[in-house]
């Protein structure tokens, strides 16, 4: 390449700045060890030379990458989108650059437990929505590296999560105030790494039929997958074919609860006349269906994951236990009303 179409060195900006190379090093990296001056001159030759200090070369001095690194089970939903939409600005507003690893199945999974790519690659790991085995979590501690695990509580160690258990019963109280009794709680199948909140909203909404006096029953349980419309009319067959069915549902994120109600309507059963639907997300979805549903704030907690992983990467005193708990909150739309009055028998 033509001298004067090479990317200019560290030489050249010592040469135009009349100080040595190492000089000029330590000035780039912000080191202490060098005269206001000497700072002024490295830094104006710099700017007119367009030269910036590599990662890489920066990370042999300061023992950092600048690089904050990510696993998640798949990009191929809202609430990786959203989480991550607010994340990568914060990082980059740090001067960080944000690396993703996705494992969307075991083969995938064992692979990176077993190679660790983010070992020596990133300062901090943010772990989205994995339910990880004991091993797992042990090869994670051994990165020397903060690792915050993001949308899950992980005891002993640093994490960001909303109280699903909280919210899932302020749905479901919502649905026994409006006078229901005999709601069903539809799961997801097939939510690669979502499997934490989805056992904790399970546990909220048992937990608020249980203050209710209401009795547990595990044939208003069902399972479906979001995007087999065949699944969700077969879960939706199986409650309807109860001899006491049930008058609401509650599935567990907003994509269900639209199959289930696109299902509903091919039935000719009218929501919420004679089956109130309520989700869990607040997605776009929800307020194109006008469907009643707990919302989070995935954007929100992907910007105090990467706060809290900047946090730790840079104040040792940091509490590498800490929890950040987000709050839920019921959004009530047209999908939910009073249970359909009884039917009145000879």
């Amino acid at each position: 390449m033509p001298a004067d179409r090479r990317h200019p060195t560290m030489a050249d900006v010592a040469e135009r700045a009349g100080v040595s190379v190492s000089t000029v090093s330590r000035t780039l990296r912000g080191l202490s060890n060098v005269s206001p001056q000497v700072r002024i001159r490295v830094e104006e030759a710099a700017r007119e030379l367009a030269f910036s200090v590599s990662r890489q070369a920066s990370s042999l001095v300061t023992g950092r990458t600048g690089v904050v690194a990510v696993l998640v089970p798949t990009l191929n939903s809202w609430f990786m989108g959203s989480a991550l939409s607010s994340l990568g600005p914060l990082l980059r507003a740090a001067d960080m650059e944000l690396t993703v690893y996705v494992i969307p199945d075991l083969a995938e999974r064992a692979a990176f437990f077993e190679r660790l790519p983010a070992r020596r690659n990133a300062d901090a790991l943010l772990v989205f929505s994995f339910d990880l085995t004991d091993e797992e979590s042990a090869r994670l501690d051994d990165l020397g590296m903060p690792v915050i695990y993001v949308s899950q509580h992980a005891e002993g160690r640093p994490s960001v999560y909303v109280d699903d258990v909280a919210g899932a019963r302020r749905g479901t109280r919502h649905l026994l105030n409006l006078g229901h009794r005999r709601i069903a709680f539809m799961q997801t199948i097939g939510a690669t790494g979502f499997a934490f909140s989805s056992h904790e909203r399970l546990l909220g909404h048992q937990q608020a039929l249980t203050e209710a006096g209401v009795p547990l029953d595990d044939s208003l349980v069902v399972a479906a997958r979001v995007a087999d419309g065949h699944g969700v009319a077969a879960a939706l067959g199986e409650l309807l074919s109860l001899r006491e069915p049930p008058t609401a549902v509650f599935a567990e994120q907003d994509e269900l609860a639209a199959a289930l109600i696109a299902t509903l309507r091919r039935a000719r059963i009218a929501v919420p006349e004679r089956m109130s639907v309520l989700g869990f997300d607040d997605q776009p979805v929800a307020d194109w269906l006008d469907l009643t549903t707990v919302a989070q704030s995935p954007a929100e907690m992907g910007r105090l994951a990467g706060e809290l992983a900047l946090e730790l990467i840079g104040e040792a005193g940091t509490d590498h236990r800490r929890h950040v708990v987000l709050p839920t909150h019921l959004i009530p739309r047209a999908t939910t009303a009073a249970p359909p009055a009884p039917e009145n028998t000879p």
